[in-house]
Formats: C-alpha cells, sequence, structure tokens
C-alpha cells in the first residue's frame, strides 16, 4: 500500500510518515499472536523483518483458527489470527475488531509418482474424493479428466484436518458451492465429521508431513506449504472450467473479482470468484483484536505491529506466497485498527502513531 493513501486512510498527513520512516523503539515486552497455522508464513517474515526495523519481538503460535479466536476471547494472546470472517454479532458481544491481513489460498495436494503430468480435478471430483465416494485414483471420474496421464490402481488416501480450521472451512465453502451433495451432508464447517479411513492431523504441518509420508495420499494445505515442503499440488477447473494453478497471480485474480477490490468490503468469501484465472479456493487471513483493551500499552505495541506490517508488509506478503491485500481493503482495516481504544475511551490506534 503506497503512503500517500495511508494517509489519506487515516488522515494523519505527517505523523503517519515518521511512523513509516522509524526508527522503531523496542518494548520491554514483546507480543503474542496465536491462530491460523496457514497465516504462520507470512507473521514469521513479517515478525523477523519488524525485529530488524527495531520493533518489538513476536511470537506467535499456530494451534489453528479456532483456538487462536478462543484464546483472543479469553484474552489470553494479543491477537487472533483467523481464516474466516467472525460474524458482526458475534464480535460485537465478544468486544473485538476484526482486519484482513493477506491473501492465499488452499491448495490440493497428492503423493503420486511418474504420472506424467498435473493432475486435474474439477469441484464435482473433488467433493466425491472428500465425500469417500471415490477411493481409487484411476476410477473413471478421474481418468475422464486426465487423459494420457498413468493413473495408478493404488487407493486414495485422504488426510484431512481433525481441529476447527479456517483452511477446511474454506476448502468446505468452495465444495458447497460445486456439490449438491457436499452441502447437503456437511455444508460451510471447519471441522466435518469425516468419513471413517480417513487420516486426521492438526495444523498444516501435520498434513504436509502425513502427505509427503503417505504414498498414494491426496490432503488440502494452504499454498505457502505446497512451495517451502516442496509438496505436488493440483490443477482445478475455474468457475469458468479452465484449468487453473494455484499462484498469487491466481489469488488476486479472485480478489480482483471481488468485492474486496471493487467495494473495499472484505466480509465476503473468496472462494469460486468469476475473473479470468481466479483460484477457486482463495482465502482472507484476518486478526482479532479487543476493541476495548485492558492494558493500553500492550494494545498499542499490537496495533503498531500492524500498521508498521501494512505499511511495509506488501512485498514481505509475496515474499511468503501470499497475495498482498488491495489498497481499499488496507484503508478499511486501518479504520478498524484506528477505533480500539483504552478503558477510558483514550485512542489506542492513534496512540500507536505516535510516540
Amino acid at each position: 500500500m503506497n503512503r500517500s493513501l495511508l494517509k489519506r486512510a487515516l488522515g494523519l498527513g505527517v505523523a503517519l510518515g515518521a511512523l513509516l520512516a522509524g526508527p522503531w523503539a523496542v518494548a520491554a515486552e514483546g507480543i503474542g499472536g496465536a491462530g491460523s497455522s496457514a497465516a504462520a508464513p507470512v507473521f514469521r517474515i513479517w515478525a523477523q523483518e519488524y525485529r530488524k526495523a527495531g520493533g518489538d519481538a513476536l511470537e506467535y503460535d499456530p494451534v489453528g483458527s479456532g483456538t487462536g479466536l478462543a484464546r483472543i476471547k479469553q484474552r489470553n494472546t494479543d491477537f487472533g489470527a483467523v481464516d474466516v470472517m467472525v460474524p458482526k454479532n458475534e464480535l460485537a458481544r465478544d468486544g473485538l475488531v476484526m482486519f484482513p491481513t493477506a491473501v492465499s489460498g488452499v491448495v490440493p495436494v497428492v503423493n503420486l509418482r511418474r504420472l506424467g503430468g498435473a493432475l486435474k480435478l474439477n469441484g464435482e471430483v473433488l467433493a466425491r474424493i472428500f465425500l469417500g465416494e471415490i477411493t481409487v485414483w484411476n476410477a473413471a471420474e478421474i481418468a475422464a479428466l486426465n487423459p494420457g496421464l498413468a493413473l495408478p490402481k493404488d487407493p486414495i488416501r485422504v488426510v484431512c484436518r481433525s481441529d476447527v480450521s479456517g483452511t477446511t472451512h474454506h476448502l468446505a465453502d468452495y465444495l458447497s458451492k460445486v456439490s449438491p451433495a457436499w452441502k447437503a451432508r456437511f455444508g460451510v464447517v471447519g471441522r466435518p465429521a469425516w468419513p471413517a479411513g480417513f487420516t486426521a492431523v492438526k495444523g498444516s504441518s501435520e498434513v504436509s508431513q502425513a502427505v509427503r509420508n503417505t504414498p498414494g495420499a491426496i490432503g488440502y494445505i494452504d499454498y505457502s506449504y505446497v512451495v517451502e515442503d516442496a509438496l505436488t499440488p493440483v490443477q482445478l477447473a475455474a468457475a469458468n472450467g479452465r484449468y487453473v494453478a494455484a499462484s498469487p497471480v491466481s489469488f488476486r485474480n479472485a480478489v480482483v473479482s471481488s468485492r474486496w477490490f471493487t467495494h473495499g468490503d472484505f466480509s465476503e468469501s473468496l472462494t469460486q470468484m468469476p475473473g479470468d484465472g481466479a483460484w477457486p479456493i482463495t482465502m482472507g487471513t484476518y486478526a482479532v483484536v479487543p476493541k476495548v483493551a485492558a492494558e493500553p500499552e500492550r494494545a498499542v505495541r499490537t496495533l503498531r505491529f500492524f500498521m508498521w506490517a501494512y505499511g511495509h508488509g506488501d512485498a514481505l506478503a509475496r515474499h511468503a506466497k501470499f497475495a498482498a491485500l488491495p489498497e481499499k481493503v488496507q484503508a478499511s482495516a486501518f479504520r478498524g485498527l484506528s477505533s480500539v481504544t483504552g478503558r477510558n475511551g483514550e485512542p489506542l490506534g492513534m496512540n500507536a502513531l505516535v510516540r
């Protein structure tokens, strides 16, 4: 996000320019965050670079979106990180503010050798695999989508998440849009009642390990893990029927087809967007903080970190294999950050911008 837009978003002029120029004072205590395992790579690189810039140390615990949300509701961490929009009435009830951090995608990955090309799946076939209805790799439904590939006769071994997961939520959201059978049986949930025989593990790292260690496996995971762990991704049929590969470019193609881009509204799902070359399981990641802070100094440190990330983090997000947020969305996020106050009504979001 360019600096002039940041100034317009908050009307802070010179104060914001001084903030982005640094230097950053190191506080006596660091910042704690917990939640999305999918978002862990982007928080890791932001934390490293923020520390180099003189900012506070960040310790991030990738325990999953469900646990991260629970911890921030209980005020057991400085911020929670989730991959799913929390309903406005729930945020209001629990006194929370939510804002987006980056954009990524859920990617089906496989452990298949000597195929002779990239495996292609459409939404219906993928749903039937995760419903436990298609159970061998050379099934007619898969073969019809992959002429010329050497599909093995091996059984399909499905790896899934055992915990409440934002990654699972977005997969389920996508499958509910393309498969009436999935929608009727599971719908949009963060932890389905998976069929018997599936390998259920906790967190993205364990999904990656299980897929790599299991010949014939298929799982689903955030794109950054696909790159870091050299996993084998599947190509998916986009909303227009053309096959597309997961990448920050195809995630951005989804974003520019959405209200995120046209209206600065980050409340809608990014799955199955109609744009050309749009990855069909694109997802946003979000941070959640208390609207009224019990410990103002800790809240200011946390808000300052996110304001720094919005000012410097686009290139870093791309380095972590995430797509950067559209500028309109960043402006909306800054308005949310600036609404955070202390118990006496003092504007902590604004205080984070000045010494």
